[in-house]
């Protein structure tokens, strides 16, 4: 028998290379796969229930449905990236595969596209309180073309790494990315993917308060303050749902951190991608709590 067997780590040696497998690999690829997999089953059920359910075929429910699709996106691409990851655990391999290049470039698209949507949602609620009279900024054509801007950009912004070969295949974690380090790309997608739409967002949220507190000031009719205050909800339950993505990928954010005085963690990519996933999940959960015409018609159809 040519390989030897310790119970914590676990020693495979093949071929004359040693390859460490922690005990903890194999059941946190599983419980990634569970929650990417929960995530293509929430983003695939939202979805249906707006293009059936006709009370769901506004504006608004179109830019959940974007955010529905961004998920579904990321969901099937952490989805075939676990898998990867636990095959070559499971088969004690060190190697990428045709796609893992690949998948890391859907990685940072899926991101930047999943922050980029809710930034729609708060623009749009906006336009709804601030720009209510052009008519033209609400419509179902403007709207449309935002949102095909938004996938311009996303799939863009990875481009400057992805023709220069940086992103390299990183053996502990059996997974292709960035490596972390202070470097150009680092820096440049962490601003394109999280800081500018989440920095817009909470920048749209402070106006927007601030707009409702002068409309109380003033003589307002009752309809109208209401309506904004309304709207203003809307947008501050997007800062709650951005504020759990930060929140939850914080280790990541942190391992960024940490790498630029190389201490991040040996394993700093599978700690960081159950927080990923796990945020996922949970934004899906308090989407659908937060979007009441997408609850409604959910709990219709149950009863």
């Amino acid at each position: 028998m040519n390989s030897t067997f310790s119970i914590e780590p676990m020693i495979f040696i093949k071929n004359s290379t040693t390859i460490t497998i922690e005990t903890w690999f194999i059941p946190f690829d599983i419980l990634l796969i569970v929650c990417s997999t929960l995530v293509i089953i929430l983003s695939i059920i939202f979805l249906f229930i707006i293009v059936l359910d006709k009370t769901c075929h506004t504006v608004s429910m179109m830019l959940v449905a974007n955010s529905c699709i961004t998920a579904l996106t990321s969901g099937c691409n952490l989805l075939s990236l676990c898998i990867f990851t636990l095959g070559n655990d499971l088969k004690q391999v060190q190697s990428q595969d045709s796609l893992c290049v690949f998948r890391a470039y859907l990685n940072y698209v899926s991101g930047a596209l999943f922050f980029s949507s809710f930034l729609l949602q708060a623009l749009y609620r906006y336009v709804i309180i601030v720009y209510r009279n052009y008519l033209f900024l609400r419509s179902f054509l403007f709207q449309i073309l935002v949102i095909c801007l938004s996938w311009i950009y996303g799939i863009i912004c990875p481009f400057p790494f992805i023709f220069t070969n940086e992103i390299i295949y990183n053996i502990d974690n059996q997974i292709c990315q960035l490596p972390l380090r202070l470097s150009f790309s680092i820096i440049f997608v962490a601003f394109c993917v999280y800081f500018i739409p989440i920095s817009l967002i909470m920048f749209i949220y402070l106006k927007l308060v601030r707009h409702v507190k002068q409309m109380s000031k003033r003589v307002t009719r009752l309809n109208t303050l209401s309506r904004t205050q309304r709207e203003l909800k809307m947008v501050r339950r997007t800062v709650i749902l951005v504020t759990i993505l930060i929140t939850v990928c914080f280790p990541y954010a942190l391992f960024i951190l940490m790498s630029f005085f190389n201490r991040a963690p040996k394993y700093h990519f599978r700690i960081a991608y159950i927080f990923v996933n796990a945020s996922l999940l949970s934004v899906m959960i308090v989407l659908f709590q937060f979007t009441n015409a997408l609850k409604t018609s959910i709990m219709k159809r149950i009863k």
